[in-house]
C-alpha cells in the first residue's frame, strides 16, 4: 500500500509539473500539437507531379507515427513509417498526393500554397490583403536534373523532386534557405522533424509545419511588436494577439506573421490562425513555422529589408497619412474626469509655452469610470460641446478612450444581447462575463460606428481603440468562423471599423490603437501599451517599436515615461527625447504626467524636447509622406538603411528618425553613452561636432539624448509654434549639415 501511495504521489507531481493551465487569451503554443504521439504525421517526401507551365503539382506525403527511442538510457522521439488503420482501407490513401502551387506576384515576390486536404475550399477575400495579388510574367523557367527552377530579378526558387524541397537562392545562385527533408538528418544525431503536417488524433484537424533551414550567422527580424531581442534567431515566438500587460515579456499586443532575414529573403505567413515560430530555439539549423492552419499560404520575398517591406506592404497595404495635428504633443493621464480639468490642462500648456495639439480623456469621461456608454458625464461635463469648440479654437483636438467590451452593468448590455451583436460560445451564450462586440457582423459594425459618429460630429478628433486582444478563441462568430481564425483578425476588424467611420465623418484617417494584426498598418496609428516605469521598460519599448516598424507600421507611439506608476523625474527626463523623436508623441500614465508637477528644470527640459519636435515638423511631414509611399517606418532600425553593415543588424538601443536623423536615448543615469555610427559621417545636432563612422562615446547636450544628423543631409526646420495650426510654413528653412 505504501509503495502504491508513493507511486501515485510521484505521478501527481509529474502531472502537475507538466500541466499547461489554460488562461483566457494567453498565447497559444502551436508547437505542442507537433509533439503529441497520438497524432499522425505526414512528411513531405517527393514531387509526385508537376506542370512547369502553371507551376502547379502535387507532393507525396509519407505517413508516420512518433515513438520513443531508447539509446544508452536516453529516450528520444523517433518517427516510424505507419500503415493506416482507416476503414475501409481501399477508400483512403496511406501516403497521399496533395496539391501545391506557385504564383509569381512580382519580379521579387512569389506565393507558395501547399494543401493538406484533397478538398480545396473556394478562395475568400482576405482582410489582410488590399486586393487580389497581381500576376507577374517576368520569371523564367529551367528544367534541371531532378529540379525545376524559376528565376526572377532578385534570385530563384528551386523545386527538387527527391528528396523533396523548395529552395530559395539569391541572384548569384547561393542558397538562402530551403525546406528540410527527413534525409537532411543523415549527418546529425539530432533527428529534426522535416516539412510536415499533422492530423490530430482527437478530432482529425490538420495543421502544417513548414521547416526551413537557417544559415550560419543568419539573423531574423520582424514578427510584430516584440520586446525581446531584435534578432529572433534562438527564440520561440508566438504569433497570437494577447494583452501582455506590458512590453517586457514575450507576448504581444501586435504580433505580425512576417519576418526578414539578413540572407536576403522575407516571408509573410498569410493566415490569421495562431502561429509559433521556432527560429533555431530547439535546433540551431532550423526555422520551424508551426501553423494552426491546414493550408500553407506563404508569400516569399527577395531583396534588402527596405525592398522587402515595400513588397510586403504592396500586398497588405501602406499607412495612410495621418492629419498634421496628430504629429503634435498629446497630453494625457489616466484620467481626466471633468471639463474643468480639460480647460486647466490646456491653460497650463499654453501658460508654460509647451507646444501641444491634443488633450486625451481616458476612462473617466463617462458617468461611471470605465463603463463605456459614449456619453460625457453630464454632471462633470455640463457643456461638452462648448469645451470641444473652445479647445479647438485654442489649437487642441480631443481624443476619447473607449473599448469593445461591455460589462453586465453597462446600459447597452441588454440591447447587444437582444440584437445578437456579440461573439457567442458554442451554446449561443457568452464566452466571457462581458459582451465582446462581433465585428465580423456588419450589423454590429453599423451599431458601433453610429455611436462613434455622434462623438466625431461633435468635433472629437480621434478615438482611442483600446483593448481588442481578448476576442474569444472558443467563440463562434457571425461569419461562421471560429476563434481559431477570428481571434487574431479581431484587432484588424476593430481598427478598420474605427478608421473607416473617422475617415467618413472627418475626412481624416486617425485613431489610437493598441492591438493589431497584418494589415492594421493601413489604419494609423498604434501605440505600445502599458510600459513599466523603469530603464528596462524604456529599452523594451524601443525594441518593440523597432520590431513593429520592420513589419510595415510607419507610425507608432508609446506612453512616455511608462504607464504603471508616476514616473521618477530622472527617468522621465531621459525618456522625453525618445518620446518626442518618434512619429507621434503622447504623455500618458498614472498621475502626475504633466510637467508642471515636477521641478523647474524638468519643465524646461520638457519644453526643449517639445520645441525640438515642432521645429522639425517640416522634416517629420516630409519623411512621413515618404513612409506612406514605401511602407518604411519613421522609427527605423539601422539595418533598413544599412543592410550590408553586419553591426547595424545588432543595434537595438538606437534608431533612425526618418532617414537622416540618428537618435540614441540614454537608458541609464548618465550624461554620455556609446553609440554606433554607420558608414556616413554624422553631425551632433546639439554641439555641431562631426564624427566619423564607427563606435564613439559621446556626451549629451541640454537634451538628454544623442541626436546626430547624417552629414550632407538637408533638414527643413521652422520656427516653433504652440500648435501645428499656427506653424508659419512660409518661414521654413532648409539647413544643410
Amino acid at each position: 500500500m505504501k509503495r502504491l501511495l508513493i507511486f501515485y504521489g510521484v505521478l501527481l507531481l509529474c502531472l502537475q509539473a507538466n500541466a499547461q493551465p489554460y488562461l483566457q487569451s494567453c498565447a497559444v503554443d502551436v508547437s505542442q500539437d507537433f509533439t503529441d504521439f497520438s497524432n499522425t504525421y505526414f512528411f513531405a517526401d517527393s514531387l509526385a507531379s508537376f506542370d512547369p507551365a502553371t507551376a502547379e503539382g502535387s507532393i507525396r506525403w509519407k505517413r508516420y507515427s512518433l515513438f520513443g527511442r531508447q539509446a544508452f538510457n536516453t529516450t528520444k522521439v523517433f518517427p516510424l513509417p505507419l500503415e493506416m488503420l482507416d476503414f475501409p482501407p481501399t477508400q483512403y490513401e496511406n501516403d497521399p498526393q496533395l496539391r501545391f502551387s506557385i504564383d509569381f506576384v512580382s519580379p521579387v515576390t512569389v506565393r507558395l500554397r501547399v494543401y493538406t486536404s484533397p478538398v480545396i475550399l473556394s478562395e475568400e477575400e482576405s482582410l489582410m490583403l488590399t486586393g487580389t495579388p497581381p500576376r507577374d510574367g517576368s520569371w523564367t523557367y529551367k528544367k534541371g536534373n531532378g529540379t525545376h527552377t524559376y528565376t526572377g530579378r532578385g534570385g530563384s526558387i528551386v523545386i527538387r523532386e527527391y528528396p523533396f524541397s523548395i529552395m530559395l537562392c539569391d541572384e548569384r545562385g547561393r542558397e538562402m534557405t530551403r525546406t528540410r527533408h527527413w534525409a537532411d538528418n543523415d549527418s546529425t544525431q539530432i533527428k529534426v522533424l522535416p516539412f510536415q503536417f499533422i492530423k490530430r488524433a482527437s478530432d482529425n484537424i490538420r495543421s502544417i509545419n513548414p521547416v526551413f533551414s537557417l544559415r550560419p550567422n543568419e539573423k531574423i527580424v520582424g514578427c510584430g511588436e516584440s520586446p525581446t531581442a531584435l534578432n529572433k534567431v534562438g527564440q520561440k515566438v508566438h504569433l497570437f494577439v494577447t494583452d501582455p500587460q506590458s512590453p517586457e515579456g514575450d507576448q504581444m499586443y501586435k504580433p505580425i506573421p512576417f519576418f526578414i532575414s539578413n540572407k536576403g529573403y522575407g516571408m509573410f505567413m498569410h493566415t490569421s490562425a495562431p502561429v509559433t515560430c521556432d527560429f533555431g530555439a530547439t535546433h540551431a539549423g532550423s526555422a520551424k513555422l508551426f501553423m494552426a492552419d491546414e493550408t500553407l499560404d506563404l508569400f516569399l520575398f527577395w531583396g534588402k529589408p527596405a525592398e522587402i517591406i515595400d513588397q510586403y506592404t504592396n500586398l497588405t497595404g501602406k499607412a495612410t497619412m495621418p492629419p498634421l495635428w496628430s504629429f503634435g504633443t498629446w497630453m494625457s493621464r489616466i484620467t481626466y474626469f471633468s471639463q474643468e480639468e480639460g480647460y486647466e490642462v490646456a491653460r497650463k500648456l499654453r501658460e508654460n509655452k509647451i507646444p501641444a495639439d491634443v488633450i486625451h480623456f481616458d476612462t473617466g469621461w463617462f458617468q461611471t469610470d470605465w463603463q463605456c456608454d459614449y456619453v460625457f458625464a453630464p454632471d462633470r461635463f455640463p457643456d461638452a460641446q462648448k469645451m470641444i469648440n473652445d479647445l479647438l479654437a485654442d489649437g487642441f483636438h480631443i481624443s476619447l478612450w473607449q473599448l469593445p467590451y461591455f460589462t453586465p452593468k453597462n446600459k447597452y448590455f441588454p440591447e447587444l444581447i437582444e440584437k445578437g451583436l456579440y461573439v457567442k460560445n458554442q451554446k449561443g451564450g457568452l464566452p466571457y462575463e462581458d459582451v465582446v462586440l462581433d465585428f465580423s457582423n456588419p450589423e454590429t459594425v453599423t451599431w458601433y460606428q453610429e455611436k462613434l459618429e455622434g462623438l466625431l460630429k461633435m468635433g472629437v478628433g480621434a478615438i482611442k481603440v483600446d483593448f481588442g486582444e481578448g476576442a474569444p478563441l472558443n467563440g463562434i462568430y457571425a461569419n461562421g468562423k471560429g476563434g481559431l481564425y477570428e481571434h487574431n483578425l479581431y484587432p484588424l476588424r476593430y481598427n478598420k471599423a474605427v478608421a473607416d467611420i473617422t475617415r467618413i465623418t472627418k475626412n481624416e484617417t486617425i485613431m489610437w490603437a493598441r492591438s493589431a494584426w497584418a494589415g492594421s498598418q493601413r489604419y494609423p496609428l498604434h501605440w505600445g501599451g502599458d510600459a513599466a516605469n523603469t530603464d528596462i521598460g524604456m529599452l523594451t519599448t524601443l525594441r518593440s517599436g523597432l520590431s513593429l516598424g520592420l513589419c510595415g507600421f510607419s507610425f507608432w507611439s508609446h506612453d512616455i515615461g511608462g504607464f504603471v506608476q508616476s514616473c521618477p523625474e530622472e527617468l522621465y527626463s531621459r525618456w522625453l527625447p525618445f518620446g518626442f523623436l518618434t512619429s507621434h508623441t503622447r504623455i500618458h500614465g498614472a498621475p502626475p504626467t504633466e510637467p508642471w508637477y515636477y521641478s523647474k528644470d524638468f519643465m524646461d527640459g520638457f519644453r526643449r524636447s517639445a520645441e525640438l519636435k515642432y521645429r522639425l515638423m517640416p522634416y517629420i511631414v516630409e519623411q512621413s509622406e515618404e513612409c506612406t509611399r514605401t511602407g518604411l517606418p519613421m522609427l527605423r532600425a539601422l539595418l533598413i538603411e544599412y543592410p550590408d553593415d553586419p553591426v547595424a543588424w545588432q543595434i537595438e538601443d538606437q534608431y533612425l528618425f526618418g532617414s537622416d536623423i540618428m537618435v540614441a536615448p540614454l537608458f541609464e543615469s548618465d550624461k554620455e553613452r556609446l553609440v554606433y555610427l554607420p558608414v556616413d559621417r554624422w553631425v551632433d545636432y546639439q554641439s555641431g561636432k562631426t564624427y566619423d563612422p564607427g563606435w564613439h562615446r559621446i556626451t549629451t547636450g541640454q537634451i538628454p539624448a544623442l541626436i546626430l544628423v547624417r552629414k550632407g543631409a538637408v533638414i527643413p526646420q521652422v520656427p516653433v509654434a504652440q500648435s501645428t495650426d499656427k506653424i508659419e510654413w512660409e518661414k521654413v528653412k532648409n539647413i544643410k549639415y
